[in-house]
């Protein structure tokens, strides 16, 4: 026998969606698969089409908010009239964007001519944020590849768009860098690969010890890189770092 949908449960779940800020309901589907959504985690794959813009009205609501509890009369200061709006375009389409796109899509080939000498990609301009102040971090990247003939070949700007995707969320460096490595290991699966970054952090040299000229500098190292010291050296050593 065929069930008749329940009437009020339909009108309950209507008035749910419709008064649910979208954040809830992003969040409860992430809830409900059981994954975590910390500041450096994608969660692209719950957010439905038309959501983002619905989350860009809240957080810009949420931001005002903000301004107004700092005493700031947005109202009539020409110069923080439509901050709020700015600064919630800003972290959800430009430098957190990384959280809220999928990945970019990656056209990998086959590794025909069986290359199996280093290939080094780099500078990569990087730039992220502290997840602690959400402060700026920006930098340089180098990635180090040691291919064998199974290795997928991405092309070059494939690398730096890959690393955006990583480094576009509030990171910490040294999470970072092992998100971008593990990344380009499952795309490409070469025998080796090495990653140095260098970069400044505005959540020294804007606040706290107000230090302009502190760099972190952190590196990884998979496969052959980690086992072959000669080879380590010698990305190490071809790595053109300029202070």
């Amino acid at each position: 026998m065929l069930m008749k949908a329940d009437p009020t449960s339909q009108l309950s779940q209507a008035a749910f969606d419709e008064g649910t800020p979208v954040s809830v309901k992003i969040r409860e589907r992430v809830l409900a698969a059981r994954k975590r959504f910390h500041s450096n985690d994608n969660i692209a794959d719950y957010i439905e089409p038309g959501e983002l813009e619905l989350l860009l009205d809240e957080v810009e609501e949420k931001m005002q908010a903000v301004l107004d509890s700092m005493v700031i009369d947005t109202t009539n200061d020409h110069n923080t009239g439509n901050t709020a709006r700015r600064v919630a375009k800003m972290y959800l389409t430009e430098v957190f964007r990384g959280r809220y796109v999928k990945q970019p899509p990656i056209t990998e080939f086959p590794n025909a001519e069986h290359l199996n000498e280093l290939m080094i990609v780099g500078p990569i301009t990087v730039r992220s944020a502290c997840s602690h102040h959400l402060c700026p971090v920006v930098g340089k990247l180098w990635i180090g590849v040691m291919p064998n003939e199974h290795t997928n070949v991405i092309g070059l700007s494939k690398y730096a768009r890959l690393a955006e995707w990583i480094m576009g969320r509030p990171q910490i460096q040294e999470e970072a860098v092992v998100q971008l490595a593990d990344l380009i290991m499952e795309k490409t699966q070469p025998d080796g690969l090495a990653l140095v970054m260098e970069a400044r952090h505005y959540c020294m040299a804007w606040r706290g010890v107000k230090d302009l000229d502190s760099k972190m500098i952190n590196s990884v190292m998979r496969g052959a890189f980690l086992k072959d010291s000669t080879l380590r050296r010698e990305f190490l050593a071809l790595i053109p770092r300029k202070d």
